[in-house]
């Protein structure tokens, strides 16, 4: 862990076994059939609906909502699928609150949308338990792309250009496939491996492999893979979280949210992992939810956010919010961290932060501060894009620059997902990205043999 905890000096195994297991269960369990069906009743299933425009991947809502009310579970999945290869993990990790559900019209009407993340789920789950692929793969081309990262977008990229007849690579550093899918997703999100399962799911096309342990800049360049292959495609994530910037960052049990989110999800034994007594994190978005929900469900006493703007500022949705303080998490608003102080034997002790206010959008401390004490602190303030190995790429606002297709500066390349200049940092996006990239490559490289 890049924290370099000391166990000596934050302790774990606050819990019982049977509470670990417990805290970390399925967020929601999934619908019955009976629960479907009656779920699906309430659609209206609306002409021009509102839920399908609001869905980033444009899955026909009503039609797949129909086929389940009609008995057809796998038609249904096969609906979702054509549209989101991966509409089983997003139907799990989708902020569909802020998306198809809060357009739905029951929720415009009644306040309660259609549960369509969790219909999506039922009938994904449905298909998935027991078949392995709905598409077929055409016949090969003779093609050769490279894709650049295992994850969402890789993933959507990849299934889509297989199912053309192309041969496929996909180059990722991990030791694991699946990207945010497999490290940075909350635990209870995601239970009993889904994403590797889902990893399984997509490859059972055929024309994908994956090397692993395989880092752009490090272990390939970008020029070397371009001559390899016809076209690449880059779904590299962001790479690094933001520093703080502050005196006393060095201090042990100052840690980096997305490396323990990903260091609890490969955990074999969630009793070892190092947590405090009074954790704070710093951050507003779903990775500060994230590594604050599951600090209490590891055994922390006091867990604290603290967001630098006002709630209706904050990235983490009204619904995440509410997650987190139903399970204990105070949230503090308009409130900036100030510095970390040491406490014994150079681990952290406290944070002091300072009142902030706006004036003309501009933020500003009031003077105005406070101390929390701290044990564990939490950095999650963002992250930024780690471009090893693409300085021929053109660049916008710190991340890698493209066109409505996806591509970039140059001509067989590519890229998708939270890399992206304008990208919305959900994995719904970056299946879209990964889809709308294929579609345009597929045309490329059928040019390209004409």
């Amino acid at each position: 862990m890049a924290s370099d905890i000391k166990s000596s000096e934050i302790a774990s195994g606050w819990l019982k076994a049977e509470e670990y297991a417990a805290n970390f269960s399925d967020l929601h369990a999934p619908l019955s059939t009976h629960e479907a069906y009656v779920e699906a009743d309430r659609c209206y299933f609306c002409y021009d609906a509102p839920c399908v425009t609001a869905c980033p991947t444009g899955i026909d809502i009503p039609k797949f909502i129909r086929q389940i009310q009609t008995g057809n579970p796998l038609g249904s999945a096969k609906t979702i699928f054509e549209q989101n290869i991966l509409g089983g993990m997003c139907a799990r990790v989708c902020p569909t609150e802020t998306l198809c559900e809060e357009v739905c019209v029951r929720e415009e009407a009644e306040g309660k949308p259609v549960k369509i993340g969790q219909l999506q789920r039922y009938a994904t789950d449905h298909y998935m338990r027991d078949h392995d692929q709905p598409f077929a793969r055409a016949e090969p081309t003779s093609k050769k792309v490279a894709v650049v990262g295992a994850g969402p977008a890789g993933l959507s990229c990849a299934h889509r250009l297989a199912s053309y007849g192309h041969e496929v690579v996909i180059f990722e550093a991990a030791d694991k496939p699946g990207g945010l899918s497999e490290y940075g997703i909350a635990a209870y999100k995601t239970v009993d491996d889904f994403a590797q399962s889902e990893v399984g799911f997509v490859l059972s096309i055929g024309g994908i492999s994956i090397e692993k342990g395989k880092k752009l800049g490090i272990d390939f360049s970008l020029d070397e893979i371009r001559a390899r292959f016809d076209a690449v495609f880059l779904g590299l994530g962001m790479g690094s979280v933001n520093n703080l910037g502050l005196p006393g960052e060095k201090l042990s049990g100052v840690v980096d949210a997305v490396e323990y989110i990903s260091d609890l999800r490969q955990a074999d034994d969630l009793s070892a992992l190092p947590v405090g007594r009074n954790v704070v994190v710093i951050g507003g978005g779903m990775t500060a939810v994230d590594a604050a929900v599951q600090s209490r469900l590891l055994g922390a006493e006091n867990v604290t956010m603290v967001y630098r703007r006002g709630k209706d500022a904050m990235n983490a949705s009204d619904y995440e919010q509410q997650l987190a303080q139903t399970r204990g998490v105070k949230i503090i608003f308009s409130a900036q961290p100030v510095q970390l102080i040491e406490g014994d034997a150079g681990n952290i002790g406290a944070v002091e932060f300072e009142y902030t206010s706006q004036d003309n959008g501009k933020l500003a401390g009031t003077g105005e501060t406070f101390m929390l004490d701290a044990d564990m602190v939490f950095k999650a303030i963002g992250q930024h894009f780690v471009g090893d190995g693409t300085d021929a790429i053109a660049l916008k606002a710190g991340r890698i620059e493209v066109d409505e297709n996806r591509r970039s500066n140059l001509e067989d390349v590519w890229a998708g997902g939270d890399c992206i200049a304008g990208g919305e940092d959900l994995t719904v996006a970056a299946v879209e990205d990964g889809k709308v990239a294929a579609e345009a490559i597929n045309q490329y490289l059928k040019s390209e043999r004409g």
